[in-house]
């Protein structure tokens, strides 16, 4: 008789909700979205499809959006194009331009047949890199309504790149759209040859955090780790951001925080967490649209885990990690590919150290001095507005 109640009540459980799925005016969410799923039963767009599955930071991005219009070129287009074939992309371009590709709002076939004669600005993946200039990162859509011929161009004066839709490919309502284009759309402000001929910058990390005097910690724990050489491999390619904590951000920790004892293997993926996979001068942090960052420890963990909520608090830049409020305090080193920032807070995770907002040391630390020193970011020893540590007397956290 139970097993008869239960049985009847999933089945209502399940027609209920059917029934409100059907009749529901919002959209549900696709969580999880794989384009390159998508794509996969449409063999004349498998060397986008290619291009697109090599960039797995894109395909991260895309785990947090539930409503887009994909651009794909057909292969004879593709391999025809001169973006392509007269330049080595390197991967940051090569992400960049596919993310100008993805519109971030649901369009139909109709839609795009009924956009008004003075066009629609649509956002794009790459406006939220916050790499693009201004509303560079958007694409203006126009119909002509002589020939009904739909175009898609950067709205940059004079730009050259536009691209004509030549088909609807596949619909998901209300979710995903995807138009096949005649060519691949580049974004304006986008230098094609510039990363390719620029020569490897060699930077020794370790060494530039000694003579920053203030990081000798991190630089210990980096160098034990071995991920330092991870790091400065990257440094020829899309480059790398990292935010080093300051010594007295390690004294400062609580003892309820064993990052000591953490194994090696979680111990690296900490120090990864502290790192975005792209150059992100000063400025460009402080401009960023979309705030949530995946780190080179999403990409070894899994996307959607792992990231930095990065945004302007009290004038200066924010890191939030969900338990720690962290803000960049200083420039250690800045030349494009990588730039160095010191930073007020150790970069605590919430996947190994819980949900739990992380307090100030225990009592009995090292006496805390506060002080305020303004001024611009422009080297090692200066300070932007906000509050930082002197430790007096200097306590090794032991780390190696």
């Amino acid at each position: 008789m139970a097993a008869k109640n239960s049985s009847s009540i999933s089945h209502f459980t399940l027609t209920t909700f059917l029934y409100f799925l059907l009749l529901s005016p919002t959209p549900i969410l696709v969580l999880g979205l794989n384009i390159t799923t998508l794509l996969c039963a449409f063999p004349e767009f498998s060397d986008f499809t290619s291009l697109f599955s090599s960039s797995t930071s894109v395909a991260s991005d895309l785990t947090q959006r539930s409503f887009i219009t994909l651009l794909v070129v057909p292969n004879p287009s593709l391999s025809n194009d001169e973006d392509l074939t007269h330049h080595r992309l390197s991967p940051t371009s090569l992400a960049d331009v596919l993310r100008y590709h993805v519109l971030l709002e649901f369009l139909s076939w109709s839609d795009l047949n009924s956009i008004p004669a003075s066009g629609k600005l649509v956002t794009t993946l790459f406006q939220t890199t916050g790499r693009a200039t201004g509303n560079y990162g958007f694409v203006n859509i126009t119909r002509d309504p002589s020939s009904g011929v739909v175009s898609i161009r950067s709205p940059a004066p004079f730009s050259p790149s536009n691209v004509t839709v030549l088909s609807p490919v596949k619909a998901l309502p209300y979710n995903v759209s995807i138009f096949s284009v005649n060519t691949l759309l580049i974004p304006s402000g986008i230098d094609l040859t510039a990363s390719e001929t620029r020569p490897p910058l060699g930077l020794n990390i370790t060494k530039v955090l000694i003579d920053g005097h203030n990081f000798n910690v991190a630089a210990s724990m980096l160098a034990a780790s071995g991920v330092v050489e991870e790091f400065e491999a990257d440094e020829g390619g899309a480059g790398i951001t990292l935010f080093v904590p300051t010594d007295y951000a390690f004294a400062d920790l609580p003892s309820t925080v064993r990052l000591q004892s953490l194994p090696a293997d979680k111990k690296a993926v900490v120090l990864k967490f502290h790192v975005l996979h792209s150059y992100y001068p000063l400025g460009s942090l402080e401009s960023i649209v979309n705030p949530l960052q995946p780190t080179l420890a999403t990409e070894a963990m899994g996307a959607g885990s792992f990231t930095l909520n990065i945004s302007r608090v009290n004038g200066s830049v924010g890191i939030n990690t969900g338990i720690i409020q962290a803000a960049v305090t200083q420039t250690v080193f800045d030349q494009n590919p990588v730039a160095i920032f010191g930073v007020s807070e150790v970069l605590l995770p919430i996947e190994y150290f819980g949900k739990n907002p992380v307090l100030p040391s225990k009592p009995g630390a090292p006496t805390v001095k506060r002080c305020s020193v303004t001024g611009n970011i422009t080297n090692s020893r200066e300070f932007s507005g906000i509050e930082w540590a002197i430790i007096e007397p200097f306590v090794s956290t032991g780390f190696s």
